[in-house]
């Protein structure tokens, strides 16, 4: 396993140096943004695959952005919430959506190229309703499968293709019961991949699991009243990062694929949920990212009453690099994970984003609810500390994503005053990662587009942009 390890990291080393040559004179990567830790193997492209563009929650793309002059260029009216949008290598996508009639969680395949479809998509698949919005998080498998856990805790890979007549079809076409570990009440919150193709996951009840590639299931239960509300992230090292209402952990896998913990470090959880969060603790999917493997560090926000900050860990030992006050010109709180790539992390606020629903055992906010006042930090981190680099008011209603390819951070904006209303409107606003301006900020319409519930986008190596709301999907574009 350690040697496994050692070569898969020698080559993480070289496919980021081939990288920076392949692209230096294309502009597919901007000077200064990256390294990208190396790709999982057991993933679909690059930047596509997951809800926060790979294993390690970037939620940065290699390539470019739609740029300053995208505008709205139609919906996907799915009479759904799809938090979650993933793309594979055939260009299709695959929608992750929860039904507004039932709130059972529907698969939809959407071709991102083709004339918009009068019902929304070219094939639909329901799945046994689940937990919050019935299943969020979920990634693409190396052959295009969607792999997900349903709410009879089943982990399935749903592929999909032509019929006889020539229409679309979703199935599932593997499944592993994953009942007799995880108990009845329970439901899975986190799915990764780590780097031999054993499928890690974490309950919202604190339990940590795998599923080997021949389909043994272990578990690992955490302390009594921890909670996972929030995806999980993985290295090329084969370490596996969950955060839960109490702690940041790193795990890795024994040569059986059962969880073994290496490090546990407590952070602040504050006194309550915060009004615009979503579980009583960090809101943060842990990120992974760094100057030398793009896996060097691991960063969440906490949750401290008053100010936020901002921790960043080093991978494999658990050392605190440094501890960062961040959002101090916005709302206090984040729910989104933090952008990482390089030696800079970005945090957007949701501190009194107005959700219309939290899971169970949340608990109450304190105060019940607050101004929606928006804000963004950028940090620079390097072993001997970290800096912050600019701070803004951006209102961000969706989890930014960075496209190093042009170097620019694109977003969804809500406009209107901090008190929000059902009237307000929404916006694609791109802003400049250097000095956190905004470059371009495009209204878009307010009779088509709903709210995007602080999802994440997808960005496409097309350039184009799909980004999930409470009805469907938007699509945006040059």
């Amino acid at each position: 396993m350690i040697a496994r390890r050692i070569g898969r990291s020698a080559l993480g080393l070289l496919t980021v140096g081939l990288v920076g040559v392949l692209t230096a004179g294309t502009g597919a990567a901007a000077p200064g943004w990256g390294p990208f830790a190396e790709p999982n193997p057991h993933l679909g492209p690059v930047g596509t695959a997951t809800m926060h563009g790979d294993a390690g929650s970037s939620d940065a793309v290699p390539y470019a952005g739609p740029g300053s002059e995208a505008r709205f260029r139609g919906a996907y009216p799915l009479a759904s919430a799809c938090p979650t949008l993933l793309q594979g290598s055939d260009g299709l996508v695959v929608a992750l959506c929860t039904a507004i009639t039932n709130r059972a969680p529907v698969v939809h395949l959407i071709d991102p190229e083709a004339a918009l479809p009068v019902d929304g998509s070219l094939a639909r698949l329901e799945l046994t309703r689940g937990g919050l919005l019935g299943g969020v998080y979920a990634y693409l498998d190396n052959a295009d499968r969607l792999v997900v856990v349903d709410g009879s805790r089943t982990l399935l890979r749903i592929g999909h293709e032509r019929n006889a007549s020539g229409r679309w079809e979703l199935k599932a076409v593997s499944s592993v019961d994953l009942s007799a570990a995880i108990p009845d009440g329970d439901s899975v919150t986190g799915l990764v991949p780590d780097w031999d193709g054993n499928v890690w996951f974490a309950t919202a009840k604190g339990l940590v699991g795998t599923v080997t590639p021949g389909g043994s299931v272990a578990t690992l239960a955490l302390p009594a009243g921890e909670q996972v509300a929030n995806s999980i992230s993985s290295a090329p090292s084969g370490r596996v990062a969950v955060a839960t209402t109490h702690a940041l952990y790193e795990f890795e896998a024994e040569d059986s694929g059962r969880p073994r913990q290496l490090w546990r470090a407590v952070y602040d959880r504050g006194s309550a949920r915060k009004p615009g969060q979503l579980s009583w603790g960090t809101g943060s999917t842990p990120t992974y990212f760094g100057p030398r493997t793009g896996a060097d560090y691991l960063t969440i926000v906490d949750n401290a009453d008053g100010q936020v900050k901002l921790l960043v860990f080093r991978s494999g030992g658990g050392e605190l690099v440094c501890s960062r006050p961040v959002l101090t010109r916005g709302g206090a709180g984040s729910e989104n994970s933090p952008v990482g790539l390089g030696g800079s992390v970005f945090v957007a606020s949701t501190y009194g984003y107005p959700y219309p629903a939290v899971p169970e055992g949340a608990g109450p906010a304190v105060p019940a609810s607050a101004l929606f006042v928006g804000g963004m930090t950028r940090v620079d981190v390097d072993d001997s500390g970290c800096r912050t680099v600019w701070e803004n008011t951006v209102r961000s209603a969706a989890v930014p994503h960075l496209a190093a390819g042009d170097g620019l951070l694109y977003t969804v904006t809500r406009v209107g005053l901090p008190v929000t209303t059902p009237l307000d409107g929404y916006a694609f606003t791109v802003v400049d990662p250097s000095t956190g301006a905004v470059v371009s900020d495009r209204g878009l319409p307010p009779t088509v587009v709903s709210d995007p519930l602080q999802t994440s986008p997808l960005l496409m190596p097309s350039a184009g942009v799909l980004q999930g709301t409470t009805t469907g999907v938007v699509r945006i574009g040059g």
